[in-house]
C-alpha cells in the first residue's frame, strides 16, 4: 500500500518532539501512521512512515516473532544496544553470548531495564535499530 509522505507533517512532529521534550510522537489517520522518535542523546532523529497495519504484517511475514530463538521485548519502551551513545554495543550479529549476559537496554519511564540472554548462544540477527521504540512482545534479536 503506497501513500504520499508529507514533509511538513514530519517537520511539525519533529518540532513538537523537541519543544515538548518527548522521545517519540505518533500521528495516525486512517491506514496511515507517522511516528517520529529520537535517541536519548537527542543527536539522532528517526522517522517511520508506514500504513498502520503494515508493521505487524511485515513482522509476521518475516517469521521473526515465531522463531524459537527470538528474544522479545518484555515491555513497551525504547531499545538501546549500548550503555551510552557512542559506546561499544553490548552485542552485534555473530557474537557468542553467555547466559545472563546483557544484550540490550529498554528505557521505560526513565528506567533502563537490562535484557539478558536467557541461555548461551550466538546472536544471528538484530531485528531493531538502536534508539527505536519497541512494543511488548516485539522480537529484538535472534539467539541460536
Amino acid at each position: 500500500m503506497a501513500f504520499d509522505i508529507d514533509p511538513e507533517a514530519i517537520k511539525t512532529l519533529a518540532t513538537l518532539l523537541e519543544e515538548l521534550g518527548l522521545s517519540e510522537i505518533e500521528w495516525a489517520k486512517g491506514d496511515e501512521r507517522l511516528r517520529v522518535a529520537r535517541a536519548m542523546s537527542g543527536a539522532a532523529v528517526q522517522v517511520a512512515v508506514a500504513p498502520a497495519a503494515a508493521a505487524p504484517a511485515a513482522l509476521a511475514a518475516s517469521g521473526a516473532a515465531e522463531h524459537p530463538g527470538a528474544i522479545k521485548s518484555p515491555m513497551v519502551g525504547t531499545v538501546f544496544f549500548s550503555p551510552e551513545p557512542g559506546a561499544t554495543p553490548f552485542v552485534k550479529a555473530g557474537d557468542t553470548v553467555t547466559e545472563g549476559q546483557t544484550l540490550a537496554l529498554i528505557e521505560a519511564m526513565k528506567t533502563y531495564n537490562p535484557i539478558r540472554a536467557p541461555r548461551a548462544g550466538r546472536v544471528t540477527r538484530i531485528l531493531v535499530s538502536d534508539g527505536m521504540p519497541v512494543e511488548f512482545g516485539e522480537p529484538l534479536l535472534i539467539l541460536e
